[in-house]
């Protein structure tokens, strides 16, 4: 009877599994909710300037078109780099995400040929609101695409020092997670756009 009352005693004070989350994951998520939230004031903010008039008329630089393509064939070759790390490919790893920042940066340079045109047309940060708020849309979500270009670094960094691998995949799936869900803000920033210029 004593037995049997020290084993239900045990069994009492055996801890509650907890579910653990890994840290760097939960702040990304932190991180990615923030800038929804920042950009769904930025669109609502538009939505309410623009109703009320003196909207300047602009039409979207074709480039912006270009740009989306090359980040969605971007979001390609990152997800080539995660079944890469989960087959230990360690070679066709680092080309893809060397292929991904490339890229990237062919991205943010056309996005800068966007604003060229932009102004070209006479649509200017200062001014009318309408093409503040383009400016302040593309500017923000370029910045954010830096963070990302600058997490794919270290990426890299790791993938050549095989510290991404089968085994080890938080890293790697914290910079596709991020790559494409840069993407896909693009993406709803570039239709919001089209649709509502």
């Amino acid at each position: 009877m004593q037995e049997e009352t020290e084993d239900i005693k045990w069994l009492e004070e055996e801890p509650e599994e907890t579910l653990s989350v890994n840290p760097r994951k939960f702040i990304l998520w932190l991180f990615i909710v923030s800038i929804v939230m920042l950009f769904a004031s930025f669109t609502s903010a538009y939505l309410v300037r623009r109703a009320e008039g003196n909207w300047l008329e602009f039409t979207v630089p074709a480039v912006f078109g270009y740009s989306t393509v090359v980040l969605l064939v971007s979001s390609l070759t990152m997800h080539w780099a995660y079944f890469a790390a989960k087959k230990d490919n360690f070679n066709a790893l680092r080309i893809a995400i060397s292929i991904t920042f490339a890229l990237g940066m062919v991205f943010l340079y056309m996005q800068f040929q966007g604003w060229v045109e932009l102004v070209r047309n006479n649509v200017y940060f200062v001014g009318n609101p309408a093409g503040s708020f383009i400016y302040v849309f593309t500017g923000m979500h370029g910045f954010h695409l830096i963070s990302g270009l600058v997490v794919l670094v270290f990426a890299l960094v790791a993938a050549y020092r095989f510290r991404i691998h089968a085994k080890a995949l938080d890293q790697i799936q914290i910079a596709t997670t991020y790559w494409h869900f840069l993407d896909a803000l693009w993406l709803y920033l570039y239709f919001f756009l089209l649709y509502f210029h």
